[in-house]
């Protein structure tokens, strides 16, 4: 998982895991930087975004090794490597014929808006939402949001449009996908539907490393993974490739005294399947960012503690920006392990106190 043995770059972290799941919400930092800071070597906060688009102004298509898209299975934004894409094309064009507010068919409104956005967008280079602004409200979408915005949302789902770069406030720019992908990898043909499907099952396998697999997956990549059986778990399944590490593990005699604790992120790949989670460690959590206040357990953004092989508590952290502190909102940690050093290399990273 890297945890041990961080990446020399982003683009080794990327190849290892397949992709790196993103999201705008910045409570202590972004989920996606979350997730790196302790798998590459000497990350900083905003990483992942200049691996993906550059600093001030976007990279040239040539010289892009990923991109952000989303997984063909569900919703969920991602940084992928280069050879995604064609994997993608068959569920982008099935979203046009579907319904959806967001990635779903166009309709005839954001049909008009649509042609204007990519004629404008040829002809001027990246543009927002925010440069179309007399198109109206859409009512059909979960919060406030224009037609424009939509439109681009789903033309960025159907791949008619990509994101080429994010500004200071992660607000996204679109472009053409020949100016942000290789034409290279454009050409490249689409593969069958067996091929994506053994795909998207080896990319699961990559991005969590010990996973349930359903019975329509694990003929698809028998050849390339080993039953692994646990007490209490049901059966996972890993990467042949990693059985040196579960063996490294389980040979290694247990530490004297408690490791260092680590802050994970609240979707970091570890923990990401709850019922693995539940049983592996005999840890129950839930991302609660989208649960009403009066039902959180743990805390808005709390982030599980993993001291070794572990996990023995969380700690729910808020960065203020403007006084230039990290904030301990709530922790819940076993007793014998201490969170403090943790919580400061976060406030550090952070640039805080």
């Amino acid at each position: 998982m890297l945890l041990d043995a961080p990446a020399a770059d982003i683009a080794a972290a990327l190849d290892h895991h397949g992709y790196i799941q993103i999201d705008p919400i910045n409570v202590c930092g972004r989920m996606h930087d979350l997730i790196l800071r302790h798998r590459v070597r000497d990350y900083r906060e905003g990483g992942l975004m200049r691996h993906l688009h550059g600093n001030n102004t976007p990279l040239p298509a040539a010289a892009r090794t990923a991109f952000e898209h989303h997984l063909p299975t569900d919703h969920t934004l991602v940084a992928l490597t280069l050879d995604a894409w064609p994997h993608l094309l068959s569920e982008m064009r099935h979203r046009t014929r579907r319904n959806g507010a967001w990635s779903g068919r166009l309709s005839p409104k954001q049909k008009e808006i649509a042609e204007v956005i990519l004629g404008e967008i040829a002809t001027r280079g990246p543009l927002s939402s925010e440069d179309f602004v007399d198109t109206g409200r859409s009512r059909s979408v979960w919060g406030s949001a224009t037609q424009a915005k939509t439109a681009m949302q789903k033309l960025f789902f159907h791949g008619r449009l990509l994101i080429a770069r994010r500004d200071e406030n992660n607000r996204r720019f679109y472009d053409l996908p020949e100016r942000v992908l290789p034409a290279a990898i454009l050409r490249r043909p689409e593969p069958s539907k067996s091929e994506t499907a053994r795909w998207e099952t080896l990319l699961k396998l990559r991005q969590r490393r010990l996973v349930r697999l359903k019975k329509t997956e694990l003929p698809l990549v028998a050849d390339l993974v080993q039953a692994i059986q646990v007490d209490g778990c049901p059966v996972l399944h890993c990467l042949r490739e990693d059985l040196r590490l579960l063996e490294s593990c389980h040979s290694e005699p247990r530490e004297k005294s408690p490791a260092a604790p680590l802050l994970l992120a609240p979707l970091d790949p570890l923990i990401y399947d709850r019922r693995v989670t539940s049983a592996l460690w005999e840890f129950d959590y839930t991302w609660e960012a989208y649960t009403p206040p009066t039902k959180r357990v743990r805390g808005y953004y709390a982030q599980p503690v993993l001291a070794g092989t572990e996990l023995v508590g969380h700690v729910d952290t808020k960065a203020d920006r403007e006084k230039r502190k990290l904030r301990v909102v709530s922790r819940r940690v076993r007793r014998g392990h201490r969170v403090a050093p943790a919580v400061r290399a976060l406030a550090s990273w952070l640039g805080l106190k």
